[in-house]
């Protein structure tokens, strides 16, 4: 057991530095959470629209919809990032300056996106589809898409440079970005023992796939941002499909993977057990490293210009990305649990909670991966009820149960039965949400529309909804049945 305990064993770290270091992480979870808590009113006046219960404005409500999904995915990857930071940090030497300069740049972005999106009405959705941010139809100027654009250009640089820092680190410390994600390991080159420990793998992986992500979405910014101050400068739609969605889906991807290094850190202390390297632990992690930068092409299965063999790979990809790592995941935090006379508080059960999460909201993706299903459901509300439950029962739960680890670590403050209490809502609401959504989009419900119900009551809407699935369910029974009649069409 001493051997074990001394895999986990911290590196020495002056007391300042660590209250220094975690008046920053503090500072992240604040604003985060702040904002989090904001996205979610945005969220719910837009359900009460589609729902009749409010009215407003087409403007208002696109508004609203831009703001709630960039500053969400925004804040929580602003606030997985210092959770991240916090554990790595006990591994490998970071730098705080980059750390902070992060969060002044987050700052500086989330001011030009919301007077972008407020004070000049701008109002394209995250995507910023090229070339919608420079012909909007006069719903919004020029200037909004440039505020918009140039804010989501430097919370990328911000968080591009926590990334190489990260990068740098590991490096020193490793050897490679490969030693990192512990292919020495699979190789045979060390034993497993000496494998670098989950927190650096998942960090590796992060590093990797955010890089691109981020090299990818400041490329098509740059584009439009030039397109946007002369529309005689054009570029090819689908490439800027393609990496707006390169960017978008491998970004939001990796929050969770961020997240899970929670799991990984809170669950071993808690049961006094490590949590190990093992061959088949790395070997998950190498395969969602490269999955994920390939699987954002299930955004485009509806796009019939696109290459055949890259829409086959966003399907077979999408299936495989969803299971190695959360497979060893959630099994190990079974098994680490398992007779190990725990006891639990909220951050210990918050974090197993997330694993939960995650399961449920990975299933709903998978299914809208498959081609055949996804040509009915892509664009309904089936897609933000797996992503729903994806980030606020897996990824946001996480968040939440490092800030309940981080306060009893850091202070004395202890949680009460209505902090028990407000979980056990929190879970529910969520669950409520997301379910209201997968069912919508299967009776095809629009995902994006502000008056989903206008001029039909709600019997009606169901009624032509379910015949509308039945027809599509038999058509594609039909083409599964007779091949030839698809193609004589």
């Amino acid at each position: 057991m001493s051997a074990t305990m001394n895999q986990m064993t911290l590196k020495p770290v002056e007391h300042s530095e660590i209250k220094t270091h975690n008046k920053l992480v503090k500072t992240y979870l604040i604003i985060g959470g702040s904002v989090i808590a904001a996205m979610v009113v945005f969220g719910v006046l837009m359900l009460l629209q589609q729902g009749g219960a409010i009215q407003l404005s087409s403007a208002a409500f696109y508004q609203f919809l831009t703001i709630h999904g960039t500053g969400m995915v925004g804040a929580a990857a602003l606030a997985s990032t210092a959770l991240m930071w916090y554990f790595l940090t006990q591994y490998v030497s970071l730098s705080p300056k980059i750390f902070m300069t992060n969060l002044i740049l987050f700052l500086i972005g989330v001011a030009m996106v919301v007077l972008g999106v407020f004070s000049f009405k701008y109002a394209s959705a995250w995507t910023f589809l090229y070339p919608l941010p420079a012909l909007s139809g006069n719903a919004w100027s020029a200037v909004g898409a440039l505020l918009y654009l140039a804010g989501m250009l430097i919370l990328g640089i911000g968080f591009l440079l926590i990334y190489i820092d990260i990068g740098r680190a590991i490096i020193k410390k490793y050897g490679s970005l490969g030693k990192g994600l512990g292919w020495d390991v699979i190789s045979g080159e060390k034993s497993e023992k000496d494998a670098a420990p989950p927190t650096v793998v998942a960090s590796t992986m992060v590093t990797i796939v955010n890089t691109t992500a981020l090299v990818a979405g400041g490329i098509v910014l740059i584009m439009n941002m030039i397109n946007v101050i002369n529309p005689s400068f054009t570029f090819d739609p689908l490439l800027a499909k393609n990496l707006t969605y390169a960017f978008g889906h491998i970004f939001a991807n990796a929050i969770i993977y961020m997240g899970v290094i929670a799991v990984y850190e809170i669950l071993p202390r808690y049961t006094n057990r490590p949590w190990k390297s093992s061959k088949s632990f790395l070997v998950a992690w190498t395969m969602s490293t490269t999955f994920t930068l390939f699987i954002y092409t299930h955004h485009m299965l509806m796009d019939s210009v696109m290459p055949k063999w890259m829409l086959i790979m966003g399907q077979v990809l999408s299936y495989a990305n969803g299971l190695p790592v959360l497979v060893v995941t959630a099994y190990g935090a079974l098994m680490i649990v398992y007779k190990s006379g725990i006891k639990w508080d909220m951050a210990s059960g918050l974090a197993f909670l997330s694993m939960f999460g995650w399961v449920i909201g990975v299933v709903p993706a998978i299914i809208d991966a498959t081609i055949v299903v996804n040509h009915v459901m892509h664009n309904t509300k089936w897609v933000p009820g797996h992503f729903h439950m994806y980030m606020g029962l897996g990824a946001v739960v996480m968040i939440i149960s490092f800030m309940y680890y981080l306060s009893k670590s850091d202070s004395d403050v202890k949680p009460s039965r209505l902090d028990k209490i407000a979980a056990c809502l929190y879970a529910m609401a969520i669950i409520g949400v997301s379910g209201s959504f997968l069912v919508s989009g299967a009776l095809s419900t629009p995902q994006t529309m502000g008056n989903t119900l206008s001029g039909m009551d709600g019997a009606s809407f169901v009624r032509r909804h379910i015949g509308y699935l039945l027809f599509r369910g038999i058509h594609r029974v039909h083409y599964a049945l007779h091949p030839l009649s698809q193609i004589s069409k």
